[in-house]
């Protein structure tokens, strides 16, 4: 060996493998420790413990350091009760100058006791239990059941059927009256006038001629008119002719109301 174990610096008083807990059962993680006083400078490295017939190895060691004394772990389990001697694997101790040694493993025992108790491992058979008497049962409490869920169902039937309820009378509408136009030539708007009045007789014009409908211009319209009803509708011809003249700003709005006036009697006129 190239370094050697120095024993005044590195020897280790070594105690026994433990297990934890003290009585495991089938299934359980078992901790199988053992303690190593070592001094400053030293460490551990544990073997890999290996799974057996018996016992099953669950992971790596765990190193666990407590001042000088250092503790290392091996998680295990077995799936069969009764005592089990495992062997355990060398532990190699390390010192701060290339110094190693290694101590054997020796063995760990321990017993896993059986989940089942042993005093049903082999039951003696019992006689039947007796038959279970019918216990008496209250009427009360069904009959008021069925009176709520019968309840429930007639209300929800006569629900569905109730007649519809009658709709509230609404009164008809009461048209409001229009502005008029005195209130528009205060304001200035006198064209606004000669428009409302031009759409007022167009309207009556159109409902007379269906030919003569409001997606024509003024002169087309009255020449519709004219087609239909030849030297009828001279009058208001003229009146409509004012009226645009009016609403374009191209005469003077003196005479609107006079004409407003004519456009809304031949309106009546021609709805008559």
């Amino acid at each position: 060996m190239a370094a050697g174990w120095r024993s005044g610096a590195g020897q280790a008083s070594v105690t026994n493998w433990i297990t934890l807990p003290a009585g495991p059962t089938i299934g359980d993680t078992v901790w199988i420790e053992r303690h190593f006083n070592l001094a400053p400078g030293w460490r551990l490295r544990p073997g890999r413990l290996e799974s057996g017939d018996d016992v099953e190895s669950l992971g790596d060691a765990v190193i666990v350091r407590e001042g000088t004394t250092w503790i290392v772990r091996y998680p295990a389990t077995t799936w069969s009760p009764g005592p089990r001697t495992v062997a355990m694997p060398p532990i190699w101790r390390l010192g701060p100058d290339a110094q190693a040694d290694s101590v054997l493993g020796g063995t760990a025992t321990f017993v896993v006791k059986a989940v089942i108790p042993d005093s049903i491992s082999s039951p003696a058979p019992r006689p039947a239990l007796d038959p279970l008497r019918t216990e008496r049962r209250a009427w009360l409490p069904v009959l008021l059941t069925v009176t709520v869920v019968l309840g429930s169902m007639a209300g929800a039937l006569w629900w569905r059927r109730r007649p519809p309820r009658a709709a509230p009378v609404i009164p008809p509408a009461v048209p409001k009256p229009g502005i008029g136009d005195t209130r528009w030539l205060d304001a200035g708007e006198a064209r606004a006038v000669a428009t409302r009045a031009s759409n007022r007789l167009r309207v009556a014009l159109a409902a007379t001629v269906p030919e003569a409908h409001l997606g024509l211009s003024t002169t087309d319209c009255l020449a519709a008119a004219r087609r239909a009803r030849p030297g009828a509708f001279d009058e208001v011809a003229d009146v409509l002719g004012a009226l645009d003249q009016v609403a374009f700003a191209s005469r003077s709005t003196a005479d609107v109301v006079q004409l407003a006036n004519r456009a809304r009697a031949l309106a009546g006129a021609l709805k008559r």
